[in-house]
C-alpha cells in the first residue's frame, strides 16, 4: 500500500529541488544592458553574460570593419537534427553564415559594440532581411559573440529563421503571433587551422592571434 504524499518527506524535498533548480535557471536568463543599434536591417545589444565560467571575462578588443567583415565570412553554419534516427537526420553540408550585403551592414555595428562590451557582458546581433510575405514575416539571422582573452567566440540561436513582424496577430489580438524559439546548430569556419579549443572554456573559438598573422601582408 502506497504511502499518503503528506506523510512521505522525500517526495517534499524532491519537489523543491525541482522548483528551486527551475527558478535559479530562470533568474540566470541574459538581461539587456545596453540597445546600441536597432533598425529595419540590424539589431546589436550589449546583454549580461552568466553563463560564462568563473575567472572568465570578455576582452573589449579593437577589429576593423574590414577584419570583422573577413572574420565573419570564414563562419558557416548547419542545423542539428532532432531526430533520435541517424538515417533521417539532416546531413546537408554546411552553408554561410552570413550573406555578402548582411556582412556590409553587420560589420561596422559589430565593431562599435566589440570597443564597447564591458567584461561580463557579450554582444548579442540580429540580421534582418524580408520573409517570404514581407508583410507579415522576417527572416531573421542572430546569435552572440563573445571575446575572450584571444579567442573569438560566435553562437548562432538562428539562421535564417522566419519570424512574425507583429507581436499581436492580426486576426486575434489577443493571442500574440508564436515566436521562433531558439535552435541548435553546428559551427564551422574556414580555414580549419583557425579553429581552435579555448582552453578555459573548452569551447571552439577563432585564435585572433593567428587570423591577424594569416590577414597581414
Amino acid at each position: 500500500m502506497s504511502l499518503p504524499i503528506h506523510s512521505s518527506p522525500f517526495l517534499s524535498v524532491f519537489l523543491f529541488s525541482i522548483l528551486g533548480a527551475l527558478l535559479t535557471d530562470c533568474a540566470r536568463l541574459p538581461e539587456t544592458t545596453r540597445v546600441l543599434h536597432d533598425d529595419d536591417r540590424v539589431m546589436v545589444t550589449l546583454e549580461t553574460d552568466f553563463h560564462a565560467p568563473s575567472g572568465s571575462r570578455t576582452s573589449p578588443t579593437d577589429i576593423s570593419a574590414e577584419q570583422l567583415t573577413k572574420l565573419l565570412r570564414g563562419f558557416s553554419v548547419r542545423p542539428i537534427s532532432r531526430l533520435p534516427i541517424p538515417v533521417l537526420a539532416d546531413e546537408r553540408p554546411p552553408r554561410k553564415l552570413l550573406r555578402e550585403r548582411e556582412l556590409e551592414v553587420l560589420a561596422p555595428v559589430l565593431h562599435e559594440a566589440l570597443l564597447k562590451v564591458g567584461f561580463h557582458e557579450r554582444v548579442r546581433f540580429e540580421v534582418v532581411s524580408p520573409g517570404r510575405n514581407p508583410r507579415y514575416w522576417r527572416d531573421v539571422t542572430g546569435g552572440w559573440i563573445r571575446i575572450r582573452d584571444r579567442y573569438f567566440h560566435l553562437h548562432v540561436d538562428y539562421y535564417h529563421v522566419e519570424q512574425p513582424i507583429r507581436k499581436i496577430d492580426a486576426y486575434d489580438p489577443y493571442y500574440p503571433s508564436p515566436w521562433t524559439p531558439e535552435q541548435n546548430y553546428a559551427v564551422y569556419y574556414e580555414p580549419q587551422g583557425l579553429y581552435v579549443t579555448d582552453p578555459m572554456l573548452d569551447q571552439s573559438a577563432v585564435d585572433l592571434e593567428r587570423f591577424f598573422e594569416r590577414a597581414s601582408p
